[in-house]
């Protein structure tokens, strides 16, 4: 462990304990720094890595804060690891599975926790994909609002939170793209109509079950995709640059 990460983990240290609760003001710079026992360097270096996390926040001219350490603050930076990983095949996949494990889980407890508000929002955004069927940007925004609206029901934040930075958009995109060239839209759309149809009807089983299948399907539909691909480009490299 380097210096910095040991200054990290006992700045870290400190907030877990109670020590500096969220919203607490942290000692001076050189204070800190003779806490720590660590050089005022060090001190920085660790500050400004857990103003990235989102751990603590810089107020130019007033000093640095604590965080309210909510999950969608702490969280917020998943998404944006997640669409880093777009280019590896493999990470895909993985998240790809993640959803499946999940997506079931939260369709069925948002069945226990839904109000008929929470399923008119998702009935919005059911409507909107329809409409917008032949527009991949919409479809792709109202595919994650639906998905997302399913979350907020349960409101469990720290959930929504993880479904929303593995489900990236830019992934979203990609996948309907491809949905649509191969003229499996329609059939997409129909089992996210399913989803809306089991949460409708209060059945929790059901709607584990119709998220269970949309999400296995387009995971299929991915590994086919990523393998099709993938052979693409090595018989484009077995043949060569072309003449």
């Amino acid at each position: 462990m380097s210096l910095t990460d040991k200054a990290i983990t006992r700045i870290r240290e400190l907030i877990a304990t109670g020590a500096l609760p969220p919203g607490s003001k942290l000692p001076p710079e050189q204070e800190l720094a003779a806490q720590l026992g660590l050089s005022r360097n060090l001190a920085r270096e660790a500050v400004k890595a857990l103003s990235v996390a989102r751990v603590l926040e810089v107020r130019r001219g007033d000093g640095t804060y604590v965080t309210s350490l909510q999950p969608s603050l702490l969280l917020e930076g998943l998404g944006g690891a997640v669409e880093l990983l777009q280019g590896d095949p493999g990470a895909v996949l993985d998240l790809m599975e993640v959803r499946r494990l999940l997506e079931p889980a939260v369709a069925a407890l948002a069945v226990a926790r839904i109000s008929d508000d929470g399923l008119a929002e998702v009935r919005r955004h059911l409507d909107a994909m329809r409409a917008a069927r032949d527009d991949i940007e919409r479809l792709t925004v109202h595919d994650a609002a639906f998905h997302r609206a399913i979350a907020d029901i349960t409101g469990n934040e720290p959930l929504i939170m993880l479904l929303e930075g593995i489900a990236g958009r830019t992934l979203r995109a990609r996948i309907w793209r491809g949905l649509v060239d191969t003229r499996a839209a329609g059939r997409t759309l129909a089992e996210h109509e399913a989803i809306y149809a089991a949460l409708a009807a209060r059945d929790a089983g059901l709607s584990q079950a119709a998220a269970l299948l949309h999400v296995s399907n387009t995971e299929q539909w991915l590994r086919e995709h990523l393998a099709a691909g993938g052979a693409r480009r090595e018989t484009a490299a077995a043949s060569g640059p072309p003449s």
